[in-house]
């Protein structure tokens, strides 16, 4: 059980980057600005999918390793998201103080 609410937890992790992506994009379009913040949305958006795909193929593979009873993987995703993160706030921080 705790295979499947760890793989449930990335993909929430991955709709919440979605969903920033979207409200980015909506915000941007009411208030009429520039298209790099639409740039970072889609990215956002697509650091959310990744995250997704990622929960699947980390579920499966420790589902299969404690099947056999092998070690289970080390996990992947998190040293990639928190670069993403880290990135996306650097970007969003940057653009902010260039706006002022």
């Amino acid at each position: 059980m705790a295979n499947e609410r760890t793989a449930l937890a990335w993909v929430r992790t991955g709709l919440a980057f979605i969903a920033g992506g979207i409200a980015l994009t909506s915000v941007s379009v009411v208030a009429n600005l520039p298209e790099f913040l639409d740039i970072v949305a889609v990215l956002s958006c697509l650091v959310g999918a990744v995250t997704a795909v990622n929960a699947l193929v980390s579920w499966r593979q420790t589902e299969r390793a404690m099947r056999q009873g092998r070690p289970l993987p080390a996990p992947t995703a998190l040293r990639w998201l928190v670069g993403a993160v880290v990135i996306a706030a650097a970007v969003i921080v940057g653009y902010a103080i260039a706006q002022l």
